[in-house]
């Protein structure tokens, strides 16, 4: 076998599994907004079921307008962690979602954020980071083929007029 032979295989097998991977991104992307979707929703549910309490420990962190605070993020986390499972205004709801997610590290977990550099395992292992992962994921990457997004973007797409330059 010839080192250009051995070469091509090596780049087609390459190209495959490059291929392959791609195919599978949707699939996890989808996946990551299901179970992290859920998981923001079922947070804020529970959160609206024991507002007068999420705001005693909002009172405790000093935020301002802790009742206020406590029904927006609940607010947030549920209909955001709907809209995330369905991938429907993905981005939008991941910033937002994201912005919480820092906001609860920077609030209620400052020690772990502090430490994300010279001592990682105390940033991942706080509550707030899978939520702020999962939501940086979809920010960054989008929801995937298998999203509502997709389906309206392509429908909107598809209906359309187009706009003839002729009589211009």
């Amino acid at each position: 076998m010839t080192s250009t032979s051995l070469t091509t295989r090596v780049v087609r097998f390459y190209d495959s599994s490059i291929s392959l991977l791609n195919r599978l991104q949707s699939p996890l992307l989808l996946l990551i907004r299901l179970y992290w979707g859920y998981q923001f929703a079922q947070s804020g549910w529970g959160k609206l079921h024991r507002i007068s309490g999420v705001a005693e420990f909002f009172t405790s962190l000093g935020l301002p307008q802790p009742y206020f605070t406590a029904v927006f993020i609940a607010l947030a986390e549920f209909v955001g962690g709907i809209l995330f499972t369905l991938g429907l205004g993905s981005r939008v709801i991941s910033l937002i979602l994201f912005i919480n997610m820092s906001a609860a590290y920077w609030v209620a977990d400052r020690e772990a954020l502090g430490h994300i550099w010279n001592d990682p395992g105390k940033f991942y292992i706080a509550d707030p980071y899978t939520f702020w992962f999962a939501a940086l994921l979809i920010l960054i990457f989008g929801p995937g083929y298998l999203a509502l997004d997709t389906l309206l973007s392509s429908r909107f797409r598809n209906s359309r007029p187009v706009h003839s330059m002729a009589g211009v």
